[in-house]
């Protein structure tokens, strides 16, 4: 088994490396959907495209037998100012591969699919495998997984799902529970004037009014996995392009990242009675998820030595409807930042432990 998973790691790092040096961005992965199209074609596995969704199930597929989804995305994010390499150019050093995306989510992505590949031809699965690799995830669009999931060719009524693996850089530890992302656009209204002259009644010292008590106030219900509801306000503006105007109304975001223990309807009715700005959620799609600790998964990765934390970060696994666990090689701590990388051997261990998971359960 070693040799056939030290093959898939060299192939999954060419693959890797690939995908980097192709920018894709959030509505914009339609190269590098037909990248990994054209690594199955090349394979000789039929595969399918919705959008810029990829995906492919195993030889045997058995439509009476429930499905194991192997999920992870292939877009990224822009990189940011701060970068010293070319963030399209893949570069080994040191053990590491450097390149924007390597590490979110290309190292599960890749991974992931290499796993797929190790049992892709096995006649006697007791569960299908079903691999996607999907688009959107970095904007939660619903261009991605939820574009899939409400596809009849993806999803057909008779489909049952046994649960998800959610490719995500996890450090190769389970992330059984992952905290709902609630963004609100919050809006201050005043009265316009010259900043001259009293006049007026300024919008920007109402909404810092608000934007203290979003700095300062604590949701009581603590989660033993997900600790506690945390709200972040994180851009502020006013129509103004003038100096001199008192503006009549401002603007801000809050980011408000809820646990278990609340519901979105009830984080909102709370922020509604404790400040006076419009709050208008963009979204009520991304909701906080777990999975059972008894789960058989989440059983097999105990047994593998992995431990079970709850995530603060948002993926896809808050819109898949079923029991999803998130893991994968990598570090979320590298996510976003400048001169990503991904460390190769993370990626060799990673696909070892997909399919040591996997096997317990096949």
């Amino acid at each position: 088994m070693n040799n056939t998973i030290s093959i898939l790691t060299a192939e999954a790092v060419q693959l890797l490396k690939a995908l980097i040096a192709v920018p894709s961005f959030s509505k914009e992965e339609d190269q590098t959907a037909g990248l990994i199209g054209l690594f199955f074609a090349k394979k000789g596995i039929p595969h399918f495209r919705i959008g810029n969704n990829v995906y492919a199930t195993n030889k045997y597929f058995d439509e009476r037998k429930p499905a194991i989804l192997l999920n992870s995305h292939h877009d990224t994010v822009k990189p940011n100012k701060a970068y010293t390499l070319n963030p399209f150019s893949p570069v080994e050093k040191e053990g590491k591969l450097y390149g924007l995306g390597s590490n979110d989510a290309g190292g599960p992505l890749v991974s992931l699919l290499a796993t797929f590949l190790f049992f892709y031809n096995r006649p006697e699965l007791k569960y299908n495998l079903v691999y996607a690799a999907s688009a959107e995830e970095e904007i939660s669009g619903k261009e991605g997984i939820e574009l899939l999931l409400h596809s009849t060719s993806f999803n057909p009524p008779e489909r049952q799902w046994a649960f998800a693996l959610v490719g995500e850089p996890t450090q190769m530890q389970m992330a059984v529970a992952e905290k709902g992302l609630l963004v609100a656009d919050c809006t201050a209204t005043g009265i316009a004037g010259h900043a001259a002259r009293e006049e007026g009644d300024n919008a920007v010292y109402k909404a810092i009014k608000d934007i203290e008590w979003f700095r300062s106030f604590r949701f009581p219900r603590v989660s033993d996995f997900l600790g506690p509801v945390k709200m972040s306000v994180t851009v502020i503006e006013t129509e103004n392009k003038a100096h001199n105007v008192v503006p009549s109304q401002c603007s801000f975001v809050a980011d408000i990242r809820v646990n278990e223990c609340y519901t979105f309807e009830e984080i909102l009715d709370t922020v509604r009675r404790h400040v006076s700005c419009e709050v208008q959620p963009r979204s009520l799609r991304l909701r906080s998820s777990s999975i059972a600790l008894d789960h058989p998964i989440v059983k097999s990765g105990l047994e593998a030595g992995r431990t079970c934390y709850g995530s603060p970060t948002t993926s896809d696994k808050a819109l898949i409807p079923f029991p999803a666990l998130k893991i994968g090689p990598g570090d979320s701590a590298r996510s976003h930042t400048a001169d990503e990388y991904i460390y190769i051997d993370e990626i060799k261990e990673g696909i070892g432990l997909y399919v040591k998971l996997l096997e317990k359960l096949l």
